[in-house]
């Protein structure tokens, strides 16, 4: 009896190791899951240029309304602008809307007055707005405090200050040093909390574009004084800016104004008093051009979250990196008629 518990019990331990070993075969004959690839920490860059990202260049956007009119130029910190809005204020003058976050100009102006679409601008951009007058629009906006900023109105000859070889209203300027003060004394942050919509490519190249252009032109109505002509570099694959002949250079520093992209936006634009002020839509998207590394596409625009994007095929549209140049033109007469541009 002893003998056959001793081999019932030996026969048991032969099943289990052999059931473990089958089990084991089995789960070893499981193919284990894919390695995933080990991904770099990308190189930070910077929100609106999508160039390498110095340590200090992390703080809160400005965006600052500068005066376009013939004798507020030739303008002062335009060059240290990422992104430049040209758009009309009233009939065809066209007014900038420039954007500062990757670097900080010593000085900005002449500073121009406000449009309530140019601080629906500034509200989508996280940005600290900074104006000297408003239309009535603008103004009922800025006093209800949906964007944080500062207006000359309040500031003339404080932290704005007049020069004295130009006249008013062309001649009110601000510091670098006065917009940090304006922005300590609405106690606001001054970190960037937004996100940026653009994406950039990885260097200098870029997809190959289907038209050569190296040579652009965007016309506001018949005046010649608010042309903007574009020239391409191929050597630096910037594009320089000039009016009427005259290259766009900063007063102070005589730093010549150079982008790696220009888009022309069309959008729908509506008079909406008599003094030629603008109800500007810029929120439905439309057709639009991108004009990059000496070519042109043909693609349109978006907003995205009241941002201003380029898209192509509901993707959207990657940039060169380096500063950004984007013209708003009205839909009548379109932007064929608007835009020119050779080989």
């Amino acid at each position: 009896m002893k003998k056959w518990l001793f081999i019932f019990i030996l026969l048991l331990i032969v099943l289990a190791s052999a059931g473990g070993f089958w089990l084991t075969k089995k789960e070893d004959s499981t193919p284990p899951p894919p390695e995933q690839p080990v991904e770099e920490n990308p190189v930070p860059t910077t929100p609106f240029t999508g160039e390498v990202m110095d340590l200090t260049t992390t703080g809160r956007p400005v965006m600052a309304v500068v005066n376009n009119h013939p004798d507020a130029r030739p303008q002062t910190g335009l060059a240290e602008a990422d992104i430049i809005f040209e758009m009309i204020a009233e009939f065809n003058i066209t007014r900038f809307v420039a954007l500062y976050q990757s670097e900080d100009p010593n000085k900005i102006g002449p500073i121009r007055s406000a449009r309530d679409y140019f601080v629906e601008l500034a509200i989508a951009y996280d940005a600290f707005f900074v104006a000297h007058g408003y239309s009535p629009d603008a103004r009922e906006m800025l006093e209800s405090g949906v964007v944080d900023h500062v207006n000359g109105m309040q500031y003339d000859g404080t932290l704005f200050q007049r020069s004295t070889d130009r006249i008013a209203p062309h001649n009110s300027y601000i510091t670098k040093e006065n917009i940090t003060k304006a922005m300590d004394n609405a106690q606001t942050s001054t970190e960037y909390k937004g996100q940026s919509p653009y994406y950039f490519y990885d260097s200098m190249q870029n997809d190959k574009l289907n038209e050569q252009a190296l040579s652009i032109r965007v016309e506001y109505g018949t005046n010649e004084l608010f042309y903007s002509d574009f020239l391409y570099n191929s050597q630096s694959q910037l594009y320089s800016r000039s009016v009427n002949g005259v290259v766009m250079a900063d007063k102070e520093t005589f730093e010549t104004i150079k982008v790696s992209n220009v888009l022309v936006f069309e959008a729908q634009h509506e008079t909406i008093d008599s003094k030629g002020r603008q109800s500007i839509d810029l929120s439905s998207g439309g057709e639009a051009l991108l004009f990059q590394a000496g070519g042109v596409r043909e693609i349109e625009w978006n907003s995205v979250n009241g941002m201003l994007v380029p898209f192509m095929d509901g993707e959207v549209v990657k940039l060169m990196p380096g500063k950004t140049w984007i013209h708003i033109v009205p839909t009548d007469p379109g932007i064929e008629q608007s835009v020119s541009y050779t080989p």
